[in-house]
C-alpha cells in the first residue's frame, strides 16, 4: 500500500503572529514546526503500513524552510519525502496549494498506484479545513473528512465521523482523500532511532516545471481569496490578579457567580 500524507510547515503557535503588507502570514521571527494536526495523519499511515506493508510518502508545499516538515515526517515513519518548492508558489491560497499537491500526487501515481491520501483536519496557521476537499476535487477522488476512526478492507475505506449531535459512518472506494481528526489516535513521540534514521533520508525537491503546473494557476496570481483587513489582537484589559492567601478558590467562585460565568 502506498500512502501519501500531506504535511505543512507552520509558524510556532507561541510566536507573535501577523500579516504583512500584502496580506500574507508572516513566517519569520519564530521557529516553524510541523503542523501538529498532521501528526495524527502520519500516525495513521505508519500504523496502516505496519499492518499491511507498503510505503508512506510525505508531501509538502512551500518555501525552502518548509522542507523541515518533511524531515519531521521522516522521524514519524515516512519512508520518502517530496517538497514542492518554487518562487511562483509564494502567495498561494488553499486552492493553489491543492493544485501543487495534486500535481505531485499525480506524478507519484505515475510511478506506482497511490492507494490513499491522508491529511490532518486543519492547518493551525490558517484553520480553513478546506484543503482536503480542494485536493480531492483536483484529483477527482472521493473524500471522507474529519475521520475519528478509519478502517480499510477489500479496497474500501470506512470512517466514523463524530458530529455534535450524531455519529456518521461513511465509505468510499480507494483511492480516496481522507482527513483525520486529533481524536483518531495519540501520535507516538519520535524514537531516537527514528530521529537518527531521518537524518540519512533525502527530501526530493520538485519545481512547478517538474510537475507541468502553470505558474499563473498558483501563487498570488492564481489566488481566489485575499485578506481584506487585519488588526493586531488587542491587549487584555480588566484583568483581576489575586494573591492566594488560602481563600483564592472561594474568591474565584464568587467572581464567576457574580459575573454569571457559571
Amino acid at each position: 500500500m502506498r500512502i501519501v500524507v500531506c504535511v505543512k510547515h507552520v509558524p510556532d503557535l507561541q510566536s507573535e503572529r501577523a500579516f504583512d503588507a500584502e496580506g500574507r502570514v508572516v513566517r519569520v521571527g519564530g521557529e516553524g514546526t510541523l503542523n501538529e494536526l498532521d501528526e495524527n495523519a502520519l500516525q495513521v499511515a505508519a500504523d496502516l503500513v505496519a499492518e499491511q506493508g507498503g510505503e508512506v510518502i510525505a508531501v509538502t508545499v512551500g518555501p525552502a524552510d518548509a522542507a523541515d516538515a518533511v524531515r519531521r515526517a521522516f522521524q514519524r515513519g515516512a519512508d520518502r519525502g517530496v517538497h514542492v518548492v518554487d518562487d511562483a508558489i509564494a502567495g498561494s491560497d488553499v486552492f493553489g496549494t491543492a493544485v501543487c499537491l495534486a500535481a505531485a500526487i499525480r506524478r507519484l501515481g505515475a510511478e506506482a498506484r497511490v492507494d490513499l491520501v491522508l491529511t490532518g483536519m486543519a492547518a493551525l496557521d490558517g484553520l480553513t479545513s478546506m484543503l482536503p476537499a480542494a485536493l480531492a476535487a483536483e484529483l477527482g477522488l472521493p473524500q471522507l473528512t474529519l475521520a475519528a476512526r478509519l478502517t480499510l478492507a477489500d479496497g474500501v475505506a470506512t470512517v466514523r465521523r463524530d458530529l455534535d449531535n450524531a455519529t456518521e459512518t461513511l465509505t468510499a472506494p480507494l483511492p480516496a482523500v481522507i482527513s483525520v481528526t486529533d481524536q483518531i489516535n495519540e501520535p507516538a513521540f519520535p524514537s531516537f532511532l527514528g530521529i537518527m534514521a531521518a537524518r540519512k533520508k533525502t527530501v526530493e525537491a520538485w519545481s512547478l516545471a517538474d510537475l507541468s503546473v502553470d505558474p499563473t494557476a498558483v501563487g498570488a496570481a492564481g489566488a481566489r481569496t485575499r485578506v481584506v483587513e487585519a488588526t493586531p489582537r488587542p491587549p487584555r484589559e480588566h484583568r483581576v490578579l489575586i494573591a492566594d492567601d488560602g481563600d483564592a478558590g472561594r474568591r474565584l467562585a464568587e467572581y464567576l457567580i457574580e459575573n454569571k460565568l457559571v
